[in-house]
């Protein structure tokens, strides 16, 4: 019975508490009652704790869509993340892109020119995604992951502990209110000399409890200038993550143009036979260029291949990439092997003739790039 007597107190008194706040808030709202304002300090601190809250939002919600640009992936991340669970592991567009340029050239043949390039350019393309999700991974790890937590963590305790101040100072102008009504009252009648002592002693004890609160919120609050300077070692180790990653991009396309660059425009394959291009003359020019800048390779022009049937005798010749033969007259080929090719007096200008050890077989012209 007294437990039960207990509880009907207590939740008189937060009843009447509450409808004394909300009086009070009421008439603020209306002019009728003051309001005490907090000191300039604590209100720049106020400030400055609520923008950071919000621009945090906006920067962390904006990663996270350049990071993972579909809608749909986000929520099933975040339903995963809420559920404590590891979301599956899904192929990223890069990725998928390189299957599909894979299957495409093995389907082509790595054989042919196109086949080939599409090859490279898949497994170019796969590298690229495996990078892309290491960003991702990073950039959640060290970056998104820092600004969740202050939100999730440091600023809900600001905004329960701002909550509490804002009730305090409720508190304490409502009893500012009942005291200023007491005192006036007392000048009336000496009735009211009780409820004037009652009231300063309530006006002490919230007054008491306001600057408390008041002391422990802007604690908390000038911590701001700790997390800027978190979140801006944050932001370096994001930077960080995306050089690293767009310098990985450069590097794989940078090889994979190269390697390109030493395909021909048209090939050979197995019903068609290529036609060499005629050299223009600043192909003449960058040939002869890069000719007296090497040691020992000579970069293959038209006219360095035209000259090697004109003449007699055998050349080296390192291979540019694979080519299945297409008939016994012909010899495959391995990319970067080193061949002897030599011409044959009557053979189509497309071609000449290549020699491996005691393998003989005519080769496509296009393919080759001769050494000194």
């Amino acid at each position: 019975m007294n437990i039960m007597d207990f509880n009907v107190k207590k939740l008189a008194a937060d009843a009447g508490t509450f409808l004394s706040r909300a009086v009070q808030f009421t008439e603020e709202k209306l002019g009728q009652a003051e309001k005490t304002e907090l000191d300039a300090h604590l209100e720049n601190l106020l400030s400055k704790a609520e923008c950071t809250k919000i621009w945090t939002e906006k920067i962390m919600k904006q990663t996270e869509v350049l990071l993972q640009p579909n809608p749909n992936a986000r929520i099933e991340e975040f339903v995963y993340e809420k559920l404590d669970r590891k979301a599956p592991s899904r192929i990223n567009n890069p990725e998928l892109l390189g299957q599909y340029m894979i299957d495409a050239g093995t389907e082509f043949g790595p054989g042919t020119a196109y086949g080939n390039a599409l090859i490279k350019c898949g497994e170019t393309q796969k590298r690229i995604g495996t990078a892309d999700r290491e960003l991702i991974q990073t950039s959640a790890l060290n970056f998104l992951t820092p600004l969740r937590n202050f939100i999730e963590g440091d600023y809900k305790t600001i905004a329960k502990e701002r909550k509490l101040l804002q009730n305090k100072r409720l508190d304490l102008d409502a009893a500012k209110t009942r005291l200023k009504k007491a005192k006036a009252a007392e000048t009336r009648a000496s009735i009211w000399a009780e409820e004037v002592t009652k009231s300063e002693q309530e006006l002490r004890i919230t007054q008491s409890e306001f600057d408390r609160q008041a002391e422990i919120t802007r604690l908390l609050l000038e911590g701001i200038s700790s997390t800027h300077a978190h979140h801006l070692r944050c932001l370096n180790d994001f930077v960080e993550a995306q050089m690293t990653y767009y310098a990985q991009c450069y590097q794989y396309m940078l090889d994979l143009q190269k390697q390109l660059g030493s395909f021909p425009s048209n090939y050979c394959n197995n019903n068609q036979t290529s036609v060499a291009p005629a050299p223009s003359a600043s192909s003449n020019v960058i040939g002869s260029s890069a000719l007296s800048s090497t040691s020992g390779l000579v970069i293959t022009s038209p006219s360095n291949l035209i000259d090697l049937k004109e003449c007699s005798g055998s050349r080296k010749a390192r291979v540019l990439y694979d080519y299945d033969a297409a008939n016994s007259s012909e010899l495959s080929l391995l990319a970067d092997e080193v061949i002897t090719v030599f011409s044959v007096v009557g053979m189509d200008s497309d071609w000449l003739m290549g020699e491996r050890g005691n393998q003989k077989g005519r080769v496509p012209i296009t393919y080759l790039e001769l050494l000194n």
